[in-house]
């Protein structure tokens, strides 16, 4: 299967196809997906979509699970 492209806070990022957004952010060397309303940096915890740490912006739709969601082709992922 070929490679997916997709952007992660603007950077174009390269994964396998089939990869979860979660994983492709761990390859961009991206760690923290939000901050707590505390400042505090906040990543992929349980990768079960149950603690909901690993919420991300996808094409514009804030608090989406990036350990739930397959990546596709020209998405735009934001952790800002």
């Amino acid at each position: 299967m070929p490679d997916t492209q997709l952007t992660i806070n603007g950077e174009t990022v390269t994964v396998p196809s089939g990869t979860i957004v979660a994983a492709a952010l761990a390859i961009a060397n991206t760690y923290t997906t939000r901050r707590s309303i505390h400042g505090q940096p906040r990543g992929p915890l349980c990768g079960m979509g149950i603690c909901y740490e690993c919420r991300v912006t996808i094409n514009d739709q804030p608090h989406r699970l990036s350990c739930q969601t397959i990546c596709e082709s020209g998405m735009k992922v934001l952790t800002i």
